[in-house]
């Protein structure tokens, strides 16, 4: 198994979250750790093919290790968004075989692929056949009505056969009928033991657990049952501070690059003066920032700062410090 830059990463990766994990969340959360992996958000095959490739594959260089997130579910398809976005350099290119909304089930990707883990191993065959980094495969245990004890790790063998070597698997099923997308992040029940049972079978293969996991002690819990990986979701979007300022010393071992949170807003602001200056919008990167401080006192007016004050004609900086003094002023 070659450990390259991401592999090593992935013993902590932050979960592709559409809407959430765009470039500025992502630069906010590598000045928290060095090390986890970090992924955009899901990108289909089609709109790389056909749209703004600059708009949706463009990223800082401070960013890596980061890995891009394609749904698709054609494999000549596939193969050529990998083809096109190997040129922005990403350290990783995973496909979505998770995502259970009604948007990715009518384009025939996302969670339904569990159901098609042939159609599976064609398309991360053909990405493989042109891909210079890792392709890798985020997924579910099943869906529907499937017995995960059997399909996953029939599909694990299928998938893994066509040369994926690292799985991301979200220890849930995604229900396509009768659940929201939304629902099927809560619902359907969690089975850690499956997976675990998983990376005793396919030993030879790097496994990372997802789903419901909301601290590093969690985290610490299933790097201990055998897995290789912990992927955090929405824990490490809304209380980012508690996740990723210690991850990279608890999780790698290494010394953390920014000690508090405090620092982190501070490192943010040239960022900031940059992006507007380029004609972005302050709002588009403090609504990541919005949990910074959560648990903490101040939370609340910082939170109140920038939300009320953020989307404002000539909000900058200047706002960021003052929602920062509302923490300052309460920590005195």
């Amino acid at each position: 198994m070659p450990e390259t830059a991401a592999t090593q990463a992935a013993r902590l990766s932050i979960a592709p979250m559409m809407d959430w994990t765009d470039r500025h969340c992502r630069y906010l959360h590598r000045l928290m750790s060095a090390r986890a992996l970090l992924y955009t958000e899901m990108v289909t095959a089609p709109a790389i093919l056909h749209g703004d490739r600059d708009r949706l594959l463009s990223h800082n260089p401070e960013e890596h290790p980061v890995a891009l997130q394609l749904g698709g579910s054609d494999p000549a398809e596939l193969a050529e968004a990998t083809r096109i976005a190997a040129e922005y350099g990403y350290d990783e290119i995973n496909l979505n075989i998770g995502c259970p909304s009604d948007r990715v089930q009518s384009g025939c990707f996302g969670a339904v692929l569990m159901e098609r883990p042939a159609l599976v191993a064609d398309c991360v065959a053909a990405m493989n056949a042109v891909s210079p980094v890792e392709v890798t495969v985020k997924c579910r245990i099943g869906v529907d009505d499937q017995d995960p004890q059997t399909v996953l790790p029939d599909f694990l063998a299928q998938v893994s056969a066509a040369g994926v070597t690292r799985f991301a698997i979200h220890a849930r099923k995604a229900w396509l009928e009768g659940l929201s997308p939304k629902e099927n992040r809560d619902i359907p029940p969690l089975d850690y033991p499956l997976v675990y049972q998983m990376k005793r079978d396919f030993p030879h293969l790097h496994l990372s657990i997802n789903g419901g996991i909301d601290s590093l002690e969690e985290a610490k819990r299933h790097l201990a049952h055998g897995m290789d990986g912990v992927m955090i979701g929405r824990a490490a979007y809304h209380t980012p501070a508690d996740i990723l300022l210690p991850a990279d010393p608890e999780i790698f071992g290494v010394p953390a690059p920014t000690r508090s949170a405090e620092e982190v807003v501070q490192k943010m602001l040239p960022y900031i003066e940059a992006h507007l200056t380029a004609g972005g919008k302050l709002g588009q990167i403090t609504r990541h920032m919005l949990g910074l401080f959560a648990g903490r006192p101040g939370a609340r007016g910082w939170k109140r700062v920038l939300s009320e004050g953020a989307h404002r004609a000539g909000a900058g900086p200047a706002l960021v410090e003052r929602a920062l003094g509302e923490v300052m002023m309460r920590a005195a």
